[in-house]
Order: structure tokens, then C-alpha cells, then sequence
């Protein structure tokens, strides 16, 4: 856990931490709270907040979780922290002018979420908005959207074929990673210098087209194979993997250039920044 990262919002420092193994940020409550209420004493105000909502305080210890931070003195203290989920389930009990564009923001979200239950095409729409906002090239973009469709024919079969999600899913993405990259997805990440971004946000053209054949290939030879074991399942990862590694090589082989770039996005970080900024200029239209 990094213990060492403060974030700025207007004039309040926010202490957080990135735990590596759940990639996630936690952020100092206290912090998060004296920041949004301007309060002399944020502790006795998350008691009030506490007092008022029954439901928040009833989930209190799943919301919050003790991480060593740093404080003003240098000295590294376990404080109350919450991850994203967790900070903006706070932001709600606090009724605050400065909260108040969180809360409107999460409800927006949310009418969001349910017209695209209603309307699939929607959600492809806005993620096509949101990559142009970022800067993404069309062509990207397009790429991008097809990626994440063989993506989901990927787990699709994995599923089928009696995969369970979450590590062995994890453990099977690294195997197709390491076949065609020569990384793992950490180390893919790591080398970009990615903390919790999504590693294919983060990939060049070629990266990309080449992380997608790797992993149709994967679920065309799983198609026609029907591997029964998890053991079998990681085979056919890695002789999917490998088919756009040999690819990869032959590429840099005829280039002179390797294909795998340190080269990414904007950092979560820059992003929760850019967030921020907006609503303190709304704050002060």
C-alpha cells in the first residue's frame, strides 16, 4: 500500500493510498469530509453524519477500512479510509453545497445506467463521446469499441466452458498476456506506468489490434477444441497468445521498432483532477 500520495482539492490536501493488490485507491475520510463541509472538526462531523443516517452507519465498517497514511508530521498512522465506492456513498449524507454536484452527478449516472439497460446503443454511444472528450483518434475509438465486443465473446466462452470469473479469469488474461507481450497484465501495466486504468485505454493502434487477435484466436481454438479442465483452458490461452506474439515479432522484425510502447492516457489521478476542477468552476459560475 502506497502511503505516501496527497490529492489537492481547492485549498484541502485528501491523503490516499493505492493498495496494488486491489488496485484501488482508498482516500482519508476525514480529509474527504473537512474538504466538503470546511468543518473545524471533521471527526465530530462524521459522528453527526453517522447519528443522521442510520443506514451509512449500520454499513459503517464495510464502508470504511483502517489504511496507514501519512500525516502532517511524517509519520505513517492507520486512519479511516474509503475506496471511490465508498467516499461517494458518504457524500451522500453530507449536506453540503460543495457536495451537492457529486450528488447530482451520481444521479445523472444513474438515469444514465438504466436508459442503457432499456437501449444497449447508448452505452456504445457514450463510450464513444467519452474516448473523442479524451482525445482519441476515430480510429482508436473504433478499434477500441470492437475490442471490447471480442472481449466479451472471450469470457463468453470461457464461462461455457466452466471458467469462473475473477481470478481464474485474471489468471487466464495474463496467460494470453505474457504469450503475445512478454507481460503480465501487472507488468504490462507497470510499465506503463498504470496504476487501476484500464490497460487497453493505455494501448497504442498496434498494441491493441495485436491484444485482439490474441484473444479471438483464443476463443476460436477454445470453440473448436471444448477444453473441459481449468488446466486446458491455459493451453489454449497460451496458444492463442502466442499466435499474436509470433505476429509481434515479425512486426518488430521488419520495422526495426519495438511494439510494445511505454506510451498511455491520461492517469487516473489526472482524470479525478479533471473531474474536480469542473465542478469547482461550477461552483463558481
Amino acid at each position: 500500500m502506497d502511503t505516501g500520495i496527497v490529492k489537492q482539492f481547492e485549498d484541502h490536501q485528501i491523503r490516499s493510498a493505492w493498495n496494488a493488490e486491489e488496485e484501488r485507491w482508498y482516500f482519508s475520510i476525514v480529509d474527504v469530509v473537512g474538504a466538503l463541509t470546511d468543518s473545524s472538526d471533521p471527526r465530530q462531523y462524521v459522528k453527526r453524519m453517522r447519528s443522521r443516517d442510520a443506514e451509512l452507519n449500520a454499513n459503517w465498517g464495510t464502508i470504511c477500512t483502517p489504511v496507514r497514511m501519512t500525516a502532517a508530521d511524517g509519520k505513517n498512522r492507520e486512519v479511516l479510509a474509503a475506496n471511490t465506492e465508498g467516499v461517494l456513498r458518504i457524500i451522500q449524507s453530507i449536506p453540503s453545497k460543495r457536495a451537492e454536484p457529486f450528488k447530482q452527478w451520481l444521479a445523472q449516472v444513474g438515469a444514465e445506467r438504466i436508459q442503457e439497460t432499456i437501449d444497449p446503443e447508448l452505452a456504445m454511444q457514450r463510450a464513444m463521446d467519452t474516448y473523442a472528450k479524451k482525445g482519441y483518434s476515430e480510429g482508436w475509438i473504433r478499434q477500441r469499441l470492437l475490442s471490447i465486443d471480442i472481449r466479451k465473446e472471450l469470457t463468453s466462452e470461457w464461462q461455457q466452458r466452466g471458467v469462473r470469473k475473477g481470478s481464474e479469469f485474471a489468471i487466464l488474461t495474463d496467460e494470453i498476456s505474457r504469450a503475445w507481450s512478454g507481460m503480465s497484465t501487472r507488468e504490462y501495466k507497470d510499465f506503463k506506468g498504470l496504476t487501476n486504468e484500464n490497460l487497453r485505454d493505455n494501448m497504442s493502434n498496434t498494441e491493441l489490434v495485436l491484444n485482439m487477435l490474441a484473444e479471438t484466436t483464443t476463443t476460436e481454438i477454445s470453440r473448436a477444441e471444448e477444453p473441459i479442465s481449468f488446466e486446458e483452458n491455459c493451453d489454449v490461452a497460451r496458444r492463442g497468445g502466442t499466435i499474436a506474439g509470433n505476429a509481434r515479432k515479425q512486426i518488430e522484425a521488419e520495422t526495426g521498432r519495438p511494439v510494445i510502447t511505454s506510451m498511455n492516457a491520461l492517469d487516473f489521478a489526472q482524470v479525478i483532477a479533471g473531474v474536480l476542477q469542473d465542478i469547482n468552476r461550477e461552483d463558481e459560475a
